[in-house]
C-alpha cells in the first residue's frame, strides 16, 4: 500500500453525526492496518477519549490528541510529546467565559476538568467518551495543562472571537466544530504533531495520507502527501485538500480506504 501513515480525525471524519464508528468504515480502517498502513488518530479530542476510539477499531498504536498539543502510545500511555500552557496566558480568556456563564475546561494530556456540569453538558461529554473531574475555581491550576476547550452555541463563540480579537494573543485559538473553540499553545497543531511523528517513523511525506472536516485539520492536510477533505467540511478546509469525499454520513473515510487498497491490489502494481 503506497500509504505508510495514515491520520484519521475523528468526529465529523471517522465518525457519523450520531458519534458512531459504522461497520463499513471499521472494515476499511482495519483492512488498511492489516495492508500495513499504520494508523493514528489526529483528533482534538483528549487521549482517554482518542484511545476509546482506537480500541473500537480494534487497533493500538499512537493518538495524537487536543490538535496536536500531545502524542501518546496507546499501548504504554506514555506522553510522547507535549505542549503545555501557562495560568497566566488563559486567566482572562477564562474569565471573560466566567462573565458570560460560557463554558470551558481545562485538559492535561488524559484529565479534563471542569468547574461546574449540567444535564446538557455531560451528555456532550459522554458523546465523547470523556469523563471530566470537577474541580473548584479556587482550586490550582491544573499542571502540565495543554488544552482549553470552550463550549458553546455557535452565536457565542462568534462573539467571543470578536470581543478578543484585538487581544494580543499569548495563545492560539482554533474552531474545531460549531460548538468549540479550543486555546492551545502558538505553535501546537495537527500538522505540526503530523509531521514530528512521520520523521520519528522514518516514513516520507508522500506516504502519509490525512483525512479530515475541519479548521483544525487544515494543518495535517496540507501536510501529507495526499490531503482529503469530507464533503461535509466548510468551504475552506475543501480548499486546501487534493480531494473531497462524501460526507461522515455516508461512510466517506471508507470509500477513500477503498480505493487505495483496490489500487495497490491491481494487477498493474
Amino acid at each position: 500500500m503506497k500509504y505508510k501513515l495514515i491520520a484519521l480525525d475523528v468526529d465529523g471524519t471517522l465518525l457519523n453525526d450520531h458519534h458512531e464508528l459504522t461497520p463499513r468504515v471499521k472494515r476499511a480502517v482495519t483492512a488498511a492496518a492489516e495492508a500495513g498502513a499504520e494508523i493514528v488518530l489526529c483528533t482534538g479530542r483528549g487521549s482517554a477519549s482518542a484511545l476509546s476510539v482506537l480500541a473500537q477499531l480494534g487497533l493500538s498504536g499512537t493518538v495524537i490528541t487536543h490538535n496536536g498539543a500531545s502524542i501518546v502510545d496507546g499501548e504504554s500511555r506514555e506522553i510522547l510529546q507535549e505542549s503545555p500552557i501557562g495560568a497566566d496566558e488563559v486567566e482572562r480568556y477564562l474569565a471573560l467565559c466566567r462573565e458570560r456563564g460560557i463554558h470551558f475546561d481545562l485538559n492535561t494530556a488524559f484529565d479534563i476538568y471542569v468547574e461546574r456540569l449540567n444535564e446538557d453538558i455531560s451528555a456532550m461529554y459522554a458523546q465523547m467518551l470523556s469523563e471530566p473531574i470537577l474541580r473548584s475555581r479556587e482550586e490550582l491550576f491544573p499542571e502540565r495543562t495543554v488544552k482549553i476547550s470552550i463550549f458553546a452555541p455557535k452565536a457565542d463563540l462568534d462573539e467571543l472571537e470578536a470581543h478578543w480579537q484585538d487581544w494580543r494573543h499569548e495563545l492560539q485559538t482554533i474552531r474545531s466544530g460549531d460548538y468549540f473553540i479550543d486555546l492551545q499553545h502558538r505553535e501546537a497543531s495537527k500538522g505540526t504533531a503530523l509531521r514530528q511523528w512521520a520523521e520519528k517513523r522514518g516514513i516520507r511525506r508522500e506516504n502519509v495520507l490525512a483525512i479530515g472536516n475541519y479548521f483544525n485539520d487544515i494543518g495535517m492536510l496540507q501536510y501529507a502527501g495526499h490531503g482529503v477533505a469530507m464533503d461535509n467540511s466548510p468551504p475552506e478546509v475543501k480548499a486546501v485538500a487534493d480531494a473531497v469525499t462524501a460526507t461522515n454520513n455516508e461512510d466517506g473515510v471508507a470509500l477513500v480506504l477503498e480505493a487505495c487498497l483496490a489500487e495497490a491490489s491491481s494487477p498493474s502494481r
